[in-house]
Formats: structure tokens, C-alpha cells, sequence
């Protein structure tokens, strides 16, 4: 299977941090299945890799250095921002300047990110604009539920509608 050769693959897996006894990260189990349009580039290219000749009910299980994954944490990526951009409708939004809260944000050109809240100063909101699992080596253990060829309509979306 290549990459011009698009699949519909569910399957469950578990998650962990660094290897097989680091800590557990994320659980899909296999009465809800995630589901996805393989082969259209849309998930990391490592995964697909590892993924891509298994056929149902067969399991899987490797680490995806985290170079190859979401990258090293990249320090400009967190920055202090002026308190005074959570002021909305006169009001600082409290609730969200909770540390550890993920907040959707735009950048100056209208682009969308998710910032977590690192501290919250007297002036500045320190915010990490990383992806949560950056410098983080993953490992996968799973198994393969259903593989089925796409839809056109899947093919044309580039992505598995949900039911």
C-alpha cells in the first residue's frame, strides 16, 4: 500500500510516553475504535509507516522517535503576553487564565493555535504554543479492527465521515 493507495483503518491503541513502561498517555479502546482515512498523508508519516501493511485484527506495537514525531520543544514557542488581550468585553477572563488551561488563539495574520497557560504574572500570561507531545518519544501498542477501501466521497473529503 502507498500513499496513492487510500484506506479506511480503525483501530485501537494505547499511548505511552518514551517506551513500553513509560507513562500511558492516551487509551483508544476497542469499543470506539478511532477511525481514519489512511494513505492521504494526514497522519505522521512515521505511524502510517508502521501501520500501512497490517491487515484486521493483526496488533502492532513501536516508538516513534520524537524528531520524527511532533519535534523538540521549541523554546519561541513559548512567549509572554500582555494580560490585557484576555480582556473581553471590558472583563479579564479569569476563567480561562487558569494554569494548564488550553485556550484557542489567533496570531496577528488570523492563523488558529492552542496555547497552554504556563504562569499568570501581574502584567503577562507566559503561554506554551508547542504541541503537548513535542519532545516526547511515542509508543504505540494496538491492533488493527477494520480495514475497508474509502468511499469516493471519503476519497474527495480526505477524510472518514463519521456515522
Amino acid at each position: 500500500m502507498t500513499q496513492t493507495d487510500p484506506k479506511v483503518i480503525a483501530l485501537t491503541y494505547e499511548l505511552r510516553e518514551g517506551g513500553p513502561e513509560g507513562e500511558v498517555l492516551e487509551t483508544v479502546k476497542k469499543d470506539q475504535p478511532i477511525e481514519f482515512l489512511f494513505g492521504v498523508g494526514r497522519l505522521n508519516q512515521r505511524f502510517e509507516e508502521n501501520v500501512k501493511d497490517l491487515k484486521e485484527n493483526e496488533s502492532f506495537e513501536f516508538t516513534i522517535q520524537a524528531d520524527q514525531a511532533y519535534g523538540q520543544v521549541n523554546d519561541k514557542a513559548i512567549v509572554d503576553l500582555p494580560k490585557s488581550i484576555f480582556v473581553i468585553d471590558g472583563k479579564l477572563a479569569e476563567d480561562l487564565l487558569v494554569e494548564g488551561n488550553i485556550i484557542n488563539m489567533e496570531d496577528q495574520e488570523g492563523n488558529p493555535h492552542r496555547g497552554k497557560v504556563m504562569d499568570i504574572g501581574e502584567d503577562k500570561v507566559k503561554m506554551d504554543f508547542n504541541h503537548p507531545l513535542a519532545g516526547m518519544d511515542l509508543h504505540f501498542k494496538g491492533e488493527v479492527v477494520r480495514r475497508r477501501e474509502p468511499t469516493p466521497e471519503e476519497i474527495t473529503q480526505g477524510y472518514v465521515k463519521p456515522e
